[in-house]
C-alpha cells in the first residue's frame, strides 16, 4: 500500500479489483458535532448534563441500542421509538444544511473512481440521514454501494459484519479491502478480518489516538494524506 499525498490528477487503473470502504460520521463527513449538539440539546431539556463519559460509550453503538442504553442510563420513561424520532428529528435539518464534507473528500473519492476501485459506505447512520448529507456535501454518487448495520443483522461496529457485508456487496475480498474509519472499535474489527486501516483524525477519538496510530496501516488529518494506492 502507498502512502500519503493523493494525486488527484491519478487516471489509471491502479486500484483495479480493489475496495475502499468508508465511515461516514467522523471520517467522510465533519459532523460528529452534530451528534454532540443533539445529545446536549436532548438531555438538557429532562433537566440532564452529559456526563463526560456519555458520547465515548454510544459512539460505537447503532441508533436503536443507543436509546435503549440512554433510557436505561438516565432512567427515563420514553420508549426507544420516541427517542429515536425525537433524535431523527433533531439532526435531519442539520445533516442536510449544515453538515460538510472533511477536506478534500471529494476530490479524493473522485481520484479513488478513477484509479478503477469500487468504493461502498459502512455506516451507523439510517438512510434518513446518511443520503441527504451525502448529496448536500456531493459524495452520494461516488459510491457503489451503502451498507448500514441495521443490514448487517443490527450489529454494531463492535464486529466485522458490516465491513464483510460491504465488500461482499462490492465482490472484493476484505484482504483487497481498505476501511477508512475514525472510531478505534471499527478499526479493530476491520483489521480482524484482514482489512488495511487507514484511520481519520476527529476530536471525538482523541483519546484513543495512541493506540490508533498503533493500529492503523496509515493515519490522515484529512484526504490529502491518503494512499494514492491501496
Amino acid at each position: 500500500m502507498q502512502n500519503k499525498g493523493a494525486d488527484m490528477t491519478q487516471k489509471t487503473k491502479a486500484n483495479q479489483g480493489k475496495g475502499a470502504i468508508f465511515d461516514l460520521d467522523g471520517t467522510l463527513l465533519d459532523s460528529m458535532g452534530v451528534w454532540d449538539q443533539v445529545d446536549v440539546d436532548f438531555l438538557a431539556k429532562r433537566g440532564i448534563e452529559v456526563p463526560d463519559d456519555y458520547m465515548q460509550k454510544v459512539a460505537a453503538m447503532q441508533f436503536r441500542q443507543i436509546a435503549e442504553y440512554t433510557i436505561a442510563r438516565f432512567g427515563l420513561s420514553d420508549t426507544p421509538e420516541a427517542l429515536m424520532e425525537e433524535w431523527d428529528h433533531m439532526a435531519r435539518v442539520m445533516y442536510a444544511t449544515v453538515v460538510e464534507a472533511k477536506p478534500y473528500a471529494r476530490e479524493y473519492l473522485e481520484s479513488l473512481k478513477a484509479s478503477g476501485a469500487k468504493l461502498a459506505v459502512a455506516t451507523s447512520l439510517p438512510p434518513m440521514l446518511r443520503e441527504p448529507a451525502m448529496k448536500h456535501v456531493g459524495i452520494f454518487d461516488y459510491f457503489d454501494d451503502v451498507v448500514s448495520v441495521d443490514d448487517a443483522g443490527d450489529v454494531g461496529k463492535t464486529e466485522p459484519d458490516v465491513y464483510l457485508l460491504a465488500a461482499s456487496r462490492l465482490g472484493i475480498k476484505p484482504s483487497d479491502c481498505t476501511v477508512f474509519e475514525d472510531l478505534l472499535v471499527g478499526m479493530r474489527s476491520a483489521k480482524s478480518v484482514g482489512m488495511h486501516v487507514w484511520a481519520m483524525h476527529d476530536d471525538s477519538s482523541d483519546a484513543d489516538w495512541p493506540e490508533i496510530c498503533n493500529l492503523a496501516d496509515g493515519v490522515m488529518f484529512d484526504f490529502h494524506d491518503a494512499p494514492v494506492i491501496l
